[in-house]
């Protein structure tokens, strides 16, 4: 098997198992079972767990920055929201679990692989407050104490749909991207649509 091949099914099993159950929890043996391969293998490829985490990690939490900058192209309106949230759901097809690698809470308190998730949600709640921050402004609101309080409703949000969705793995992003419609017409039934 090519190199890269190899590469790619350790990384995705190593983030379904990192995923579900945390970094501390982690099994590089489970790992190298899922990929077919022996555990020595991981630590050539990848020198130590840290090296596997990390890099799955970058993996996941890139993706997940890139969908949802591309998201922020458009009107600053609602439809921002609508496609960001959507942006998330494509970027974690068939793979919900990377959500839970950027916010892993049993990563340790400090070090690089803290510092590194640390990258990412910056980055993810960065653009989500930007966002936030110009869809109040569309609309008026360009009072500081209203954007962060609905940047915090944002955050809570974006991580309670992909949790429910992570209870509800028979859901295709596509599936998750009409129900969320759904719901957002309801919520804002004069929001021009999304058109993502």
């Amino acid at each position: 098997m090519p190199r890269k091949e190899r590469e790619r099914l350790i990384l995705d099993a190593a983030a379904e198992e990192f995923g579900r159950r945390g970094y501390a929890r982690g099994s590089t043996a489970v790992v190298a079972a899922r990929a077919g391969i022996s555990k020595p293998m991981i630590y050539e490829y990848f020198t130590s767990k840290d090296g596997l985490y990390l890099t799955c990690l970058d993996r996941a939490g890139s993706r997940l920055v890139a969908a949802v900058r591309s998201a922020q192209e458009g009107p600053s309106d609602i439809t921002r929201a609508a496609r960001t949230l959507e942006a998330v759901f494509r970027a974690l097809e068939s793979r919900v679990h990377e959500w839970a690698l950027v916010y892993d809470t049993t990563l340790p308190a400090d070090g690089p692989l803290r510092d590194a998730a640390t990258v990412h949600r910056r980055e993810l709640n960065r653009l989500g407050a930007v966002g936030v921050a110009e869809v109040l402004r569309f609309s008026g609101d360009d009072e500081a104490l209203d954007a962060d309080l609905a940047t915090h409703l944002w955050y809570g949000n974006v991580g309670a749909a992909v949790a429910w969705w992570d209870h509800h793995p028979e859901q295709t992003a596509e599936d998750m991207i009409r129900r969320f419609r759904r719901i957002f017409a309801v919520l804002y039934p004069d929001a021009p649509p999304s058109g993502a």
